[in-house]
C-alpha cells in the first residue's frame, strides 16, 4: 500500500516513515496545525520586545537607575508583560524582561537594573 501526503494525500516517494511530499507541503500542514496560537504567542512576544526596548532606553550607571511610573507609561511600557520575577533573600521583589528588571521604590519611581 501507498502512502498518501498528510498535506495533499499526494502519493509519498522515498523514505518508509516519510509523512510529506515535500517541504512546501511539511510547512504548509504545521502552519495550521499551529495557527491558533500564533496569533496570542506573537502579541505576547512584541510587547515583551517593547518593553525590553523601554528598559534598554535608559542609561545605566554601575548597572542600575532610576526613574518615574509616569516615564515608563510615557513611552508605552506595560507591566501586565514579565519574563520572570527574582526575590532576595530579603524578600525584595524584582520584575524581570529577559536580563533587564525594575524594582518599585517609593513614591511611584522605580529602579532599573542590569541582571549580570
Amino acid at each position: 500500500m501507498k502512502k498518501k501526503c498528510e498535506e495533499c494525500g499526494n502519493e509519498i516517494m522515498g523514505r518508509v516513515d516519510k509523512k510529506f511530499c515535500s517541504d512546501y507541503c511539511r510547512n504548509a500542514y504545521h502552519n495550521k496545525l499551529n495557527k491558533d496560537s500564533k496569533n496570542l504567542i506573537r502579541n505576547i512576544n512584541n510587547r515583551l520586545r517593547k518593553n525590553y526596548r523601554i528598559l534598554e532606553s535608559f542609561p545605566l550607571k554601575e548597572g542600575k537607575t532610576r526613574t518615574s511610573r509616569t516615564r515608563l507609561l510615557d513611552k508605552g511600557f506595560d507591566f501586565d508583560h514579565i519574563t520572570n520575577l527574582y526575590t532576595t533573600k530579603k524578600g525584595t521583589i524584582y520584575y524581570f524582561v529577559y536580563d533587564l528588571g525594575y524594582l518599585p521604590l517609593e513614591n511611584d519611581y522605580y529602579m532599573i537594573v542590569k541582571r549580570e
